[in-house]
């Protein structure tokens, strides 16, 4: 009875699941609890920018072409609520305009753009590039509009980035690697230079394609890599990396290719987050120490014979019980603090 190993196999799972409460609770989302344990190796955070440091619901847009009809609008607003893209579910929210016209074709093409029709338009949505049309800003954020094989004109996107951006990146900083990695021209390279930590490293114009390797390349440097991303270009690069977490301003909004969801009002979290999963494994040890003390006295008392047999069976389950209790008990203290 005492050398039962109840109170050691207890221990792990009831910190951890603990701790998937906690998280749930602040609105972290995990997938399992293995999530927990990868999340404390991590040493280098990975970001994607549009979507991710960037606040979708803030960004500041204007359009410049020729005007656009209400039927246009209308049909161009009910292909927008197809797609997932942070852009596109950023003009979608700025359109202010009412529409539920149904979309008979719908194409996304990751990194590039979007191909569909409805109320018997074509629609060509995304970069310069995708649309084969030449832009005097070079390094800009748009998305141009092509209807019926004219080109229209383009919405052009002032990031806003998220509240407490700065002081998240100067936290890691301190303990991880950091990168970005955005799909994205080098338009706001100065500004991210001034405001993020020396040292992060910063890569522009990468395709979907172009992430997943290079994350690929860093795992076989020996980095453990946590992924943050919209959920939807980045869906390769979450899959491939040691933790994905896609942030999104709508939680029923992600990328099956993810560990966790994030909610974007929760950014600012991400330090904390990062550091209660380290403590988690902390109580975890500590847990199994006090659990091996358990037996290892127990099995003193008992090889000398010195406990009776209902002595014994009242300690194991009083055993189980205070393991529990700590773990418990522990999560809760260091989430609170």
């Amino acid at each position: 009875i005492i050398a039962c190993p109840c109170a050691l196999a207890l221990s792990a799972p009831f910190a951890i699941g603990n701790m998937l409460r906690i998280f749930g609770y602040r609105k972290f989302y995990l997938k399992n609890a293995d999530t927990i344990e990868r999340l404390s190796k991590v040493d280098t955070v990975v970001f994607d920018k549009t979507g991710t440091i960037t606040a979708n619901d803030s960004s500041r847009i204007s359009y410049d072409g020729e005007e656009l009809s209400k039927g246009e609008l209308k049909a161009l607003k009910s292909v927008l609520r197809a797609s997932n893209h942070p852009l596109s579910r950023g003009l979608y929210n700025n359109l202010e305009i009412e529409s539920s016209l149904d979309v008979d074709e719908f194409e996304e093409v990751l990194g590039k753009g979007i191909l569909a029709a409805a109320d018997n338009q074509k629609f060509k949505l995304g970069s310069a590039s995708f649309l084969g049309v030449s832009s005097k800003a070079l390094n800009e954020t748009a998305i141009h509009i092509e209807i019926d094989g004219t080109y229209k004109g383009k919405y052009s996107f002032r990031n806003s980035y998220r509240e407490g951006t700065s002081d998240v990146f100067k936290e890691l900083a301190e303990s991880y690697n950091l990168v970005i990695l955005s799909g994205d021209n080098e338009g706001e390279k100065v500004y991210l230079e001034g405001v993020l930590p020396q040292g992060t490293e910063m890569l522009f114009n990468q395709k979907p394609e172009s992430k997943l390797a290079i994350i690929k390349e860093m795992q076989e440097n020996g980095k453990n890599v946590m992924m943050v991303g919209d959920g939807l270009n980045d869906a390769g690069a979450l899959a491939q990396s040691n933790v994905g977490v896609a942030i999104s301003e709508d939680v029923n909004v992600f990328s099956p290719a993810c560990d966790a969801i994030l909610d974007a009002k929760q950014f600012d979290q991400i330090p904390r987050f990062l550091r209660l999963t380290k403590g988690t494994i902390k109580v975890i040890k500590a847990s199994f120490v006090i659990s091996f003390m358990y037996n290892i006295i127990g099995m003193y008392f008992a090889l000398t014979g010195q406990l009776t047999p209902v002595v014994a069976a009242i300690l194991m389950p009083l055993s189980s019980i205070s393991i529990v209790a700590f773990v418990t008990a522990l999560t809760n203290y260091i989430s609170r603090k």
